[in-house]
């Protein structure tokens, strides 16, 4: 399979006085259509890298190659345009905009790529509305919605510019135990229906033993990684 991701003796150095290492060599590679958790303990570093891998930091040394492209040498808007065209995010908070409806938030990267709304890209809204299963309340607000409707819709929001890999911030973090059984389950759907590439931050040992690989990341270092067979 191939690596639709790979980081390369990353290291991360917060300061300029007072310097903070908080991550150390790392060496990392994603193969596509995987479905990858890291864990790890508040300060680990797992936040950073996942910021890292998503280009929304840089690292102080190091290389992160994305698609086949490296990153290392891009300007602001180059990183911006890939992080449109290749990556989606799922936060623990689903940063939902509360005056707009549903759709319209699963809508909101096509327009931030500032594209017309034609007929093709709202069939793909409303089939990814009918994907997460929140067709029949597609045209509530944000704050009509419950936590796992919010969350669904933030799911689908991160589809819509069909990216390639789903970068996920603890995304059940804030769900009960039932609604993040059924997070996952529509995480693991789309893996399977679309071969998008998931890595998955999460404190959740239940979440985290049913993806196909988990790797722990301790004081800055990977201190473990096992593949599984889930299927």
């Amino acid at each position: 399979m191939d690596n639709i991701v790979e980081i390369r003796n990353i290291k991360k150095i917060y300061g300029d006085k007072v310097k903070t290492q908080v991550l150390f060599d790392l060496n990392l590679s994603i193969e596509k259509g995987s479905f990858n958790s890291i864990i790890g303990q508040s300060g680990s570093g797992k936040s950073t890298l996942l910021n890292i891998l998503g280009t929304l930091d840089r690292p102080t040394d190091g290389e992160i190659v994305i698609n086949g492209v490296n990153t290392k040498s891009m300007n602001a808007n180059q990183l911006a345009k890939l992080r449109n065209e290749t990556l989606g995010f799922i936060f623990q908070f689903h940063y939902l905009l509360p005056e707009f409806t549903a759709l319209e938030n699963v809508l909101m990267p096509y327009r931030i790529m500032g594209k017309k709304i034609d007929d093709k890209v709202m069939e793909r809204a409303n089939e990814l509305i009918e994907l997460v299963g929140l067709s029949k309340v597609k045209n509530n607000l944000a704050t009509q919605m419950s936590g796992g409707q919010q969350q669904r819709t933030a799911i689908a929001r991160s589809l819509m510019n069909n990216p390639s890999i789903i970068l996920a911030d603890e995304p059940t973090g804030n769900l009960d135990s039932d609604t993040t059984e059924q997070i996952y389950d529509l995480m693991r759907k789309i893996n399977k229906k679309y071969n998008t590439t998931f890595i998955i931050i999460t404190h959740d040992q239940h979440v985290a033993e049913k993806t196909d690989r988990i790797i722990e990341v301790k004081d800055g270092r990977i201190i473990m990684d096992v593949r599984r067979n889930n299927d």
